[in-house]
């Protein structure tokens, strides 16, 4: 086993998360990116847009590193859920290149601050709004992570694209038929089994 810096395996795992979420948009129209896709309005592109804001919150702010950069959507008075979604205003590039800066920014903020470093977390409750940076790393990378599963099963309902990331489909067939065999296996199974309850 070949010993690791624990900041390059927090890095990396974040950066796999990031990766995997900005590959889900690539290719769709505008109106396929931002589409809601639940019944709670679950949308590729507002789901970038929430996590540029919390890796914004988590990995700038709590450590008194404010980025500068606006976020509107998280002021006090704001509507309920705007990071979750994007206006027709607001364009893909400006989200995507927002992320990417938040990127940066949170980056920059591990580099620069031992992992035991304390920060207090401002919308937390007084008292119990202290963290350390290896737990704030370790919250994005697991919320990240969260998005980029939401966004995988977006992006299949969408257009049917699967996959982990870019040259990593991790996928057990690419046969079509194969998928329609296995997918009609499990209808089976399940009704199956509500019959038997």
């Amino acid at each position: 086993m070949t010993a690791t810096d624990p900041k390059d395996d927090l890095r990396q795992y974040l950066q796999s998360a990031r990766d995997a979420l900005l590959w889900k948009l690539e290719g769709l129209s505008e109106y396929d990116a931002r589409r809601p896709l639940t019944p709670t309005g679950t949308n590729l592109l507002g789901l970038v847009k929430h996590v540029a804001g919390v890796e914004l919150g988590y990995l700038g702010d709590t450590f008194g590193r404010p980025s500068g950069e606006p976020l509107p959507w998280l002021v006090d008075g704001a509507e309920p859920n705007a990071d979750m979604w994007v206006t027709a205003d607001e364009s893909r590039e400006e989200i995507v290149a927002l992320y990417r800066r938040a990127w940066a920014h949170a980056d920059a903020t591990i580099g620069a601050l031992p992992l035991d470093t304390t920060g207090k977390v401002p919308w937390w409750p007084d008292g119990k709004d202290e963290v350390t940076l290896h737990h704030a790393v370790v919250r994005v990378i697991a919320d990240t992570h969260r998005h980029a599963g939401h966004a995988d099963i977006l992006r299949e309902l969408v257009d049917g694209a699967v996959g982990m990331n870019e040259g990593k489909d991790n996928m057990a067939s690419t046969d079509p038929d194969w998928w329609a065999d296995h997918r009609s296996r499990l209808e089976r199974a399940a009704r199956e089994a509500g019959r038997r309850a």
